[in-house]
């Protein structure tokens, strides 16, 4: 999506790539009349308190190579505080060894989500740094809107450790997925994706993180090169409309039983016309990822997560998507 607060309101907020989208699916006209509506350039009320609520949030940043990556900042509830309605306040920071660190600074653009796993509610959140003193930001809203509580995985939360207790415990970037980070993504039922586009037409670069779920092993991993199926959704398209205008993408993957974090960058691609996406159940499109850098990160968060005890959703049982 484009800069919302360049933009007046009642004009689309979709960029060229969304636009492309929605018009092949038929349903751009549509998506003209409620973008305006439901994309804010401030934090509504009930978005400012979900944010105060959590106990991390999903970022999303650009390095000064042109690389996107999404990452997760943790802290006690009350971390991340909304003093207005045009303001996020984080009391937290990216590890130095977190490749997030790089695209952080006064004026870059960045992308928030706000994820409560054990209710499924999300909140997004797009800007660009208005304070930073190395240890905690500022990010001015330029973009704000909610979205449903479709593919994601019910999870309880707790920690292993204070948040404030940082490990330092990221492997040397690498090229390539080894053994270790193609078992942990052919397992995983979530990830964090975070794409970009410059919006020359207002001059500045807008940065959105998005959530995707799917069964255990939704992601087909072939070598460095990940498949992921794209279902039906919002039809806001604004991961694959960046990936679409620029592609590039940054993934996040998080073991949730040991903390461990695997971030990855590279060059993407969005397939909408192929037999391999019948193969995929439940598929609209697909899109994919040719992994160029990757960092490993061990027990880097203090965060755990279990499966609710009580009610697993159709995930946890095998029966979703279909």
């Amino acid at each position: 999506m484009t800069n919302a607060d360049a933009t007046p309101h009642n004009a689309s907020p979709w960029h060229e790539g969304e636009r492309l989208l929605q018009t092949r699916i038929g349903v751009a006209e549509r998506m003209a009349q409620i973008g305006p509506k439901v994309i804010r350039d401030y934090m509504p009320d009930q978005h400012r308190a979900f944010f105060a609520q959590l106990p991390f949030v999903v970022m999303g940043t650009v390095d000064p190579q042109g690389d996107p990556w999404a990452g997760v900042l943790e802290g006690e509830p009350g971390f991340a505080i909304s003093p207005d309605p045009h303001t996020l306040s984080v009391a937290a920071a990216p590890d130095a060894d977190d490749p997030l660190r790089a695209g952080l600074g006064l004026g870059q653009s960045v992308g928030l989500l706000g994820i409560e796993l054990h209710t499924r509610r999300r909140n997004r959140m797009n800007g660009h740094i208005a304070a930073w003193d190395g240890q905690r930001f500022d990010v001015a809203v330029t973009q704000s809107f909610g979205n449903c509580p479709q593919y994601i995985q019910a999870r309880d939360f707790s920690f292993s450790r204070p948040p404030s207790l940082r490990v330092a415990t990221a492997q040397a970037e690498t090229s390539q997925l080894d053994d270790a980070a193609r078992a942990l993504i052919r397992a995983s039922d979530t990830f964090f994706v975070a794409s970009y586009v410059d919006a020359p037409d207002v001059g500045s670069r807008a940065v959105d993180v998005s959530h995707r779920g799917g069964k255990p092993g939704f992601v087909r991993v072939d070598g460095n090169v990940l498949t992921i199926p794209d279902f039906s959704g919002n039809r806001f398209f604004n991961t694959l409309g960046n990936l679409t205008a620029n592609p590039r993408a940054g993934l996040v993957f998080i073991d949730f039983e040991q903390g461990d974090v695997l971030q990855v960058s590279g060059r993407a691609e969005v397939v909408l016309d192929s037999p391999e996406i019948q193969t995929f159940a439940g598929a609209e499109r697909l899109w994919r990822v040719h992994v160029r850098r990757v960092v490993r990160r061990p027990g880097a968060l203090a965060l755990r997560w279990r499966f609710h005890d009580y009610a697993p959703t159709a995930l946890a049982t095998g029966q979703w998507p279909a």
